[in-house]
């Protein structure tokens, strides 16, 4: 690797880099084997030699779809990394082709300033696992390529579709007149567990601190809750995800 595709490849750590040149680092196998599935492109492939030593079959199956791939010092992978021990090997993806989120399925989650990567990330994992393929997320959640997204995600980024709406309750009352009910998750609310729709649905969630905006409240069709039994103030807005895509998949 020359010096300039090194600094070329580290800045894609930094948001501004990745959206200029539309691509993002993917780092560990397991995360670099669900990309290669998806139809996510990959450009390139870097490990080290211990990754090479243990992994050698890996390398063989880079080979023969064809993905170019180079054998880096660790110092130089460690360059490509945003974790303090990187996992020997990190892939080069592009983004997919900019589509409209024009769904036309039974059930999407709605995301509204889900700022933190963790967080977003496992709702993105959580919707995989209850087979909702297709999120709508405002501008100001998480990035849905950075590392720590991904991360979190186990690799689920990779198989749904995920779309970030500058106008995001404009895109929600679209899909309102055409015929989609709209859940919003909120403290006071009527008890999921009561709520029964075989209708087009959409479920939408907000960051836990501030809650759903005003204009995300007036669109709802239903404010919706998980009934609280203790003491805590709030439930962290991706295990209430999974109790609400529990309730209304089941």
């Amino acid at each position: 690797m020359t010096k300039n595709e090194l600094k070329f490849y580290s800045s894609l750590l930094q948001k501004k880099f990745r959206t200029e040149e539309k691509k993002f680092l993917v780092e560990g196998i397991k995360l670099i084997r669900e990309a290669i599935l998806s139809d996510f492109k990959c450009e390139r492939i870097f490990f080290t030699s211990s990754f090479y030593e243990k992994y050698s079959d890996e390398i063989k199956y880079f080979e023969k779809l064809k993905i170019p791939f180079e054998q880096i010092h660790k110092k130089e992978l460690e360059k490509l990394s945003d974790v303090k021990s990187p996992q020997e090997i990190i892939a080069v993806i592009h983004y997919k082709e900019k589509q409209q989120s024009n769904f036309n399925s039974k059930f999407i989650v709605a995301l509204e300033n889900i700022n933190d990567p963790g967080n977003f990330g496992t709702i993105i994992r959580n919707c995989d696992w209850f087979g909702i393929d297709n999120i709508i997320a405002s501008d100001d959640c998480a990035e849905i390529f950075s590392p720590k997204v991904i991360r979190a995600s186990a690799g689920s980024v990779f198989h749904l579709n995920i779309f970030e709406e500058k106008e995001f309750c404009i895109s929600l009352e679209n899909y309102k007149s055409m015929g989609y009910k709209l859940y919003c998750s909120d403290l006071d609310g009527k008890n999921i567990s009561e709520i029964k729709s075989n209708s087009k649905i959409i479920i939408a969630l907000s960051n836990e601190a501030n809650g759903p905006t005003n204009e995300l409240l007036k669109l709802s069709d239903e404010i919706i809750t998980i009934p609280k039994k203790g003491r805590a103030e709030s439930l962290n807005v991706a295990n209430a995800s999974a109790v609400i895509l529990y309730e209304m998949t089941k």
